[in-house]
């Protein structure tokens, strides 16, 4: 098998600041961690901003570089910046770091989708800001917007004119072939890095024939023309991303997806996560890519075509 890429996701925008201590908020917070995460083996950064007083999800440029010059100066790792933002913001704002910063890679929700978030205010009680708890329990009624005009629009924009790659974020089938429909349409260059996403309410589940259906299916729409990674939602991580070493695909981790290191037991970073799924595929056979290895696999620009600094 090929060697592994390895992502670590470190902040996101779904869990709030109650729910872990340990999620990095601050600029210095999310620099320390993706730095560490990068040591530990993660070829591969995928970042979101946040406010660094709120701990609210942020689209600002100057949010972003509070840690983006510092991560690319101390790593070799690509740096990857979320286009999905928050399920809340506007395309636009959305964008706004991604197309100053001009990223190697960016992520690409490939789809519209309920993105329900609310279970997760169940578990909290003592919340640490007032924004937290409306935020989860009103995304009964939330859908993250990404049309088919929205998405050609990212491909043109971050794609054909700043030379960004991208994390094709598929939460189910029709997704894939969506990917699929703007491949015929010229508008996406091989090879082609899908991230299959399980067990967010309103996507796919987290169930290993789920994996099994989502690779046969890319198999059959895309051939030996692209590679695909997995994340799962919570206590579904490990598992699934094992499954997937085993298939010859490729893992993100981190406390995006997953605010946990054990059953019960909060990760204290992400480079914790990291050294786990290091640790398991290296036990399968698999050899760990290292940035540079991500470069040559996913045809990316180089970090010095970027506007980190």
């Amino acid at each position: 098998m090929s060697k592994i890429i390895i992502t670590c996701a470190v902040t996101g925008s779904i869990h709030t600041p109650s729910m872990s201590d340990y999620l990095p908020i601050t600029g210095e917070q999310i620099a320390e961690q993706s730095i560490a995460a990068a040591t530990a083996g993660a070829a591969i950064i995928h970042l979101h901003a946040r406010d660094p007083e709120s701990g609210r999800p942020s689209s600002k440029a100057e949010d972003f570089m509070a840690f983006l010059p510092q991560i690319n100066s101390a790593s070799e790792a690509v740096i990857n910046i979320s286009t999905g933002g928050s399920a809340l913001m506007p395309l636009e704002e959305r964008l706004a770091a991604p197309f100053i910063v001009e990223p190697e890679m960016c992520s690409l929700n490939m789809g519209t989708m309920n993105f329900a978030l609310y279970p997760l205010a169940e578990r909290i009680t003592d919340w640490k800001h007032n924004w937290e708890k409306g935020f989860l329990e009103n995304s009964d009624d939330l859908v993250f917007k990404n049309t088919p005009r929205d998405i050609a629009y990212v491909l043109e924009q971050m794609g054909q004119q700043r030379g960004s790659r991208f994390e094709f974020e598929c939460y189910d089938v029709g997704h894939l072939y969506m990917l699929r429909h703007f491949v015929d349409r010229g508008l996406v260059q091989k090879p082609l890095f899908i991230q299959f996403v399980f067990g967010v309410l309103g996507g796919i589940g987290a169930d290993p024939e789920n994996l099994i259906h989502m690779k046969r299916i890319s198999d059959k729409l895309f051939g030996d023309d692209y590679k695909f990674s997995v994340l799962a939602a919570g206590r579904h991580q490990i598992p699934l991303a094992t499954m997937a070493a085993t298939m010859g695909g490729h893992v993100r981790v981190g406390l995006e997806d997953n605010l946990f290191i054990g059953k019960g037991e909060l990760a204290t970073s992400n480079a914790s996560q990291v050294e786990k799924i290091r640790r398991i595929v290296e036990e399968l056979g698999r050899e760990v890519a290292t940035p540079a290895d991500a470069r040559d696999m996913l045809s990316l620009k180089g970090s010095e075509n970027t506007r980190f600094q």
